[in-house]
């Protein structure tokens, strides 16, 4: 049994984020029913996302709460790892700002696709970011009997760990800046390209028709195409206004269950909550990545001094 005390989301100062790590449906579900109850007892507001199934399983194994919590299937909010910092935890921790609200949050699981898990990690990281000093505590599940490659990364994002034995300090537990600094690695070359443009200001209106037509072509819905038409301006806009520069690239390709269009151009990310957080009312910046990853279904990126590729995922 996992020690009720390590679970009740009491830490040395107000925000806490944990890692649960658990090997069968017995120990999620003690981790997980004993946050809850902490949270509860306490008056505070919880949130719960995670996929199904386990979803479901806590709904029932917390049915008396009365609808004092609430469910969100993570697989499906959280599908671009990048929206639930704005989506889900900050939207849900924005709503009780009075109060200390406590959130069980699995961004990596059984199912994730190889290329969600970088950015998944990083958010992971950038909890840590957002919330310091907030009144929040954050538990994590991390199922280590299929996901035992993702737990070096949990005990580097997390600075306290809870298994089976009880609750200890992560002596791996690295700062959020370096753990986002060591993911930001090229991208891997996509195995075929089917469209290549280069395009400057005065043609952001032909290469939005052109992403378009590639969209359409392989059986993407009328609101996707739209999304995905807006995402990628957003991104050229970023590429080529805001970094100053007289030319940007865009490549588009199609894989068996999405489309991928990808934009190269000039300027580096330096704001590591850039598209995970609200630009500044005063800021003419910042809100084309947030647009993008509110609607695609993955963003992915790679910046440095020489500029930066990033690569919006749609799926059929």
């Amino acid at each position: 049994m996992l020690r009720d005390a390590a679970l009740s989301g009491v830490s040395d100062g107000p925000f806490a984020h944990e890692a649960l790590y658990y090997r069968d449906t017995g120990e999620f579900l003690d981790g997980t029913v004993t946050f809850v109850r902490g949270g509860l007892d306490a008056g505070g507001p919880v949130l719960v996302a995670v996929p199904q199934p386990r979803l479901g399983l806590l709904q029932e194994a917390v049915a008396d709460a009365d609808g004092r919590v609430r469910f969100v299937n993570m697989a499906e909010a959280g599908r671009n790892p990048n929206r639930i910092l704005p989506c889900v935890l900050r939207a849900f921790a924005n709503e009780h700002r009075s109060q200390r609200v406590w959130i069980i949050g699995e961004p990596i699981y059984v199912g994730r696709a190889p290329e969600e898990i970088t950015p998944a990690v990083q958010h992971e990281a950038l909890i840590n970011v957002a919330f310091e000093g907030a009144d929040v505590a954050i538990l994590c599940p991390y199922d280590v009997a299929e996901l035992a490659g993702v737990v070096p990364y949990a005990e580097c994002t997390h600075p306290v760990v809870v298994d089976h034995r009880g609750r200890r300090s992560s002596s791996a537990y690295t700062d959020p800046y370096a753990v986002v600094a060591t993911l930001n690695r090229p991208l891997p070359e996509p195995h075929r390209v089917d469209d290549t443009i280069e395009f400057d200001a005065r043609g952001l209106v032909g290469m939005r028709r052109l992403v378009g037509r590639h969209a359409m072509a392989v059986g993407l819905g009328p609101d996707d195409i739209a999304d995905l038409q807006l995402a990628t301006t957003e991104i050229a806009t970023n590429a080529l206004i805001h970094a100053g520069a007289d030319l940007a690239t865009l490549r588009l390709w199609a894989e068996p269950d999405r489309i991928v269009c990808e934009i190269r151009g000039a300027g580096e990310i330096h704001d590591v909550m850039a598209g995970r957080a609200p630009a500044p009312p005063e800021s003419a910046r910042g809100r084309g990545l947030l647009v993008a990853n509110l609607l695609c279904d993955l963003v992915q990126t790679y910046t440095v001094s020489t500029g930066t590729v990033t690569r919006l995922h749609m799926r059929l």
